[in-house]
């Protein structure tokens, strides 16, 4: 992997070195530079997560991407630093039905270091961790943006929850290895099934500095710490593009079907649909 392009993508100059205050840092400056979005999968288009695809896209054509492609580029990252990194998959729980059971279409990170072990993710959209959070610790812990809070079930799930106006699970996992085959198996699910709703809506996400942006097809929410809710309707297709590349950072790519997209999500309608 380029490391020093990643660095350059993300913004950081600090040492290269597997420590806590690097995995730190690189965390945080990933969320905030490089956006989620599901652009691919709205307009068709495959999500190869191999090495030159990924490095293509996120690297040389700025684009963002979902929990898979953004992880593994973390991971790569961390990795090519230095760290140990172990991957993980999840049952998301964000926006589920009480007592439905989910395909563990969410992946996570585990990085060991100093005896200790650190969950990491920097793809979970609106509320992606900006911060790694301590596996041992079952107390809320505290990142650049919100709170976490790691518990453990009496099934020996692991359960992320992020304090909002009160707690709210994220997802829950186990710590079984994950190999590359198994994402990919995963994100062919996700962009190719007919009820996957990122095929169907438009989903982009971006932590900044004491705040967070979510869009959810043409209603934008701006979160700031300590503010009200802020939400906006973009009702025009030159407003929802003037957002994704000014406020979520997402250079949009060159392609014919984006432009109806844009008109339809604007309009109040949905994308692709296919």
């Amino acid at each position: 992997m380029d490391l020093d392009r990643y660095c350059a993508r993300v913004g950081y100059d600090g040492p290269r070195e597997p420590s806590l205050d690097v995995l730190r840092a690189l965390h945080e400056r990933h969320a905030q530079a490089i956006p989620f979005e599901n652009l691919n999968p709205l307009l068709g288009l495959p999500v190869p997560l191999d090495s030159e695809a990924l490095e293509r896209k996120i690297l040389d054509q700025g684009r963002g991407g979902w929990c898979f492609e953004q992880n593994w580029m973390f991971r790569r990252a961390l990795e090519a630093i230095g760290f140990e990194v172990r991957g993980r998959a999840a049952r998301v729980l964000w926006g589920a039905s009480e007592g439905r059971v989910g395909a563990r279409s969410h992946m996570v990170l585990e990085v060991p270091l100093q005896g200790r072990a650190y969950l990491a993710d920097v793809g979970f959209g609106g509320v992606t961790l900006t911060g790694p959070i301590d596996f041992d610790s079952r107390e809320p812990q505290a990142t650049p943006h919100e709170r976490f809070r790691l518990d453990l079930s009496g099934e020996g799930d692991y359960v992320l929850a992020v304090e909002l106006e009160q707690w709210a699970p994220m997802y829950r996992f186990r710590r079984e290895e994950q190999l590359l085959p198994d994402y990919e198996v995963a994100s062919f699910h996700l962009c190719h099934h007919p009820d996957s709703f990122f095929r169907r809506d438009l989903v982009a996400a971006r932590a900044f500095q004491g705040g967070r942006y979510a869009l959810r097809n043409n209603r934008l929410s701006v979160h700031r710490a300590g503010k009200p809710l802020q939400t906006e309707i973009l009702s025009t297709a030159d407003k929802l593009r003037a957002t994704l590349e000014r406020k979520l950072l997402v250079r949009l790519p060159e392609h014919q079907g984006l432009a109806p997209v844009l008109e339809r999500i604007a309009s109040g309608g949905e994308g692709t649909g296919r």
